[in-house]
């Protein structure tokens, strides 16, 4: 940490061009896979995309960034600090995927009509956001009750199942661009290696990467899947378009109801988890920030956007100590948001998807997932290595399910058709995945924290959580499918009834004489830290 030498934080340093760069892309790649979405996938027609969806979307994106980048200058100058770096912020990829699959795209089945699956995407981003708004206030409490290699433990398993592995994947999909990029990467932002004249290595890759798919496409051998008749096509989206208010479609959306609060409440708590988990690692980083002015953000931003017709929410984003390591500060977070803008009001986010060979960008977002992955050991004791370990086997299982799932779905089948005893059968304990998967953030975080309090002898809160964990799974939050109560007994009754059993074990094991006898007190110190790429 270093002293300010001015009377008022720096809004820009040579280390926001880095953290712009690489944090621009991230944010870049989503757009990109957000627009091939609504274009491919639901059909939606290119004036609602690039005429409604987009500029509300780029509207929400300024107000985010801004906020969190004023918020790290308070900071700063609250502290003396010039090492202060804005929380990231964006579209929520998780719900991206879940509002375009599980909400929009089986009503605009449903219907016909992919204008009102948009309209329903809507409903479902006005329910979250006042979801954040009020979960903001016990955020906090939370935060305090559970250990930070819970919250981190959990984010860890986001971040390899569901920020690393696809990235991964296509790197190795094409790994003559895929592969030499992550090395440009690895060898700048972990190796310190220094481009000529200070190029950003993510400038360097993705210069790279379309070299190569460029230059593959002039000798007919499709390295990056571009063309210029796909650049071509993509100059007819030109044009600005400014955000103007969708209330009337926002209240059409509500004739689906029933429909969307069925996902919409366990995403609202699903946001609240990583919200916080995102704010710790930001704290584990060496930056605080509190929570509820962070879930309170989030949640006014995604109502404007909302209102203005964009059905993506906004959220605080994982990999806050990958950009300060980088040496992001404050200005790289408002940067991107004007970045957005333009992309998002002149249509210049079809250009760039017929442009940029998506797999120059992947690397940069495997970085990411490698660093949080990291940052959870590495910012927590040593003895609690087991529970990080233990926090992240729900994310596996809930990517592995979303793998089968998709399969299936490609072979015009599912699951309950091809049978779950079959699938035992061969080895592959579907069933299982489903219901270790079922909320994998939520129940990352209730088991972490159980195998903490046990390493750390306080059997008592042990005991709390895994009670925490029953009630959650009997209401469907973790462990389930849906939320609800089932026929009575609980959404899953067998594993809620196993959670009550284990704090029933806990509390004995807590009053029992060598439970109490030898207390140990739990330390959240790190035993190490993250250095930063120069």
């Amino acid at each position: 940490m270093a002293a300010m030498t001015g009377s008022s934080p720096k809004l820009w340093t040579p280390g926001d061009w880095n953290a712009l760069f690489g944090f621009g892309t991230n944010i870049l790649v989503n757009l990109l896979v957000l627009t091939g979405l609504l274009q491919f996938v639901l059909k939606m027609p290119s004036e609602i995309v690039f005429g409604r969806i987009l500029p509300a979307l780029g509207l929400m994106m300024l107000l985010s960034t801004g906020y969190y980048a004023w918020l790290a200058w308070k900071l700063a100058k609250e502290t003396g600090r010039d090492d202060v770096c804005a929380l990231p912020s964006g579209i929520s990829v998780p719900h991206m995927f879940v509002v375009t699959f599980v909400i929009m795209l089986p009503i605009a089945a449903m219907t016909g009509d992919p204008v009102k699956g948009w309209e329903a995407g809507l409903v479902w981003v006005f329910f979250q956001s006042f979801i954040l708004m009020i979960g903001g206030f016990i955020a906090p409490y939370i935060r305090r009750i559970t250990p930070r290699a819970a919250l981190l433990g959990t984010l860890a398993g986001v971040s390899i199942a569901f920020i690393s592995m696809r990235p991964a994947l296509e790197i190795f999909l094409t790994p003559a661009i895929g592969l030499v990029c992550l090395a440009i990467i690895l060898v700048s932002w972990f190796g310190g290696l220094r481009y000529p004249r200070g190029i950003p290595a993510g400038l360097v890759a993705i210069a790279f990467g379309m070299v190569i798919a460029w230059g593959s496409a002039a000798l007919g051998l499709d390295v990056g899947g571009l063309s210029l008749t796909k650049l071509g096509a993509a100059f007819g989206n030109f044009g600005f378009s400014l955000p103007v208010p969708a209330f009337d479609h926002v209240f059409s959306g509500f004739q689906f109801l029933g429909i969307i609060l069925v996902t919409a409440i366990p995403f609202g708590i699903y946001d609240l988890v990583e919200a916080m988990d995102n704010v710790e690692s930001a704290e584990a980083a060496g930056d605080h920030y509190p929570t509820t002015r962070v879930l309170t953000a989030d949640g006014v931003v995604s109502l404007i956007g909302c209102l203005m017709g964009n059905p993506f929410i906004n959220a605080v984003y994982i990999g806050h100590p990958g950009w300060k390591a980088m040496g992001g500060r404050i200005g790289y977070s408002a940067a991107t948001g004007l970045m957005v803008i333009v992309l998002c009001w002149f249509g210049i986010v079809a250009l760039l998807l017929a442009l940029i060979p998506i797999v120059a960008i992947s690397p940069i977002l495997l970085y990411i997932g490698m660093l949080i992955g990291a940052q959870a050991f590495q910012t927590t004791p040593a003895s609690h290595a087991p529970a990080i370990v233990l926090a992240v086997t729900p994310h596996l299982a809930a990517w592995a399910k979303v793998q089968i799932d998709g399969a299936l779905g490609a072979a015009g089948t599912n699951a309950a058709t091809v049978g779950i005893d079959k699938m035992a059968n061969m080895g592959v304990l579907y069933h299982g995945l489903e219901l270790m998967g079922g909320g994998a953030i939520l129940s990352g975080l209730v088991l972490g924290a159980i195998a903490v309090f046990v390493i750390e002898k306080q059997f008592l809160n042990a005991a709390g959580f895994a009670a925490a964990g029953a009630v959650l799974t009997y209401f469907g939050l973790m462990h389930g499918e849906a939320i609800g109560i089932g026929k009575g007994l609980g959404v899953t009754p067998s594993i809620s009834l196993a959670y009550a059993m284990v704090a029933g074990f806990l509390y004995f094991c807590a009053r029992s004489p060598a439970g109490v006898s030898e207390p140990k007190t739990m330390t959240t110190e790190p035993h190490g830290k993250l250095e930063p790429a120069e």
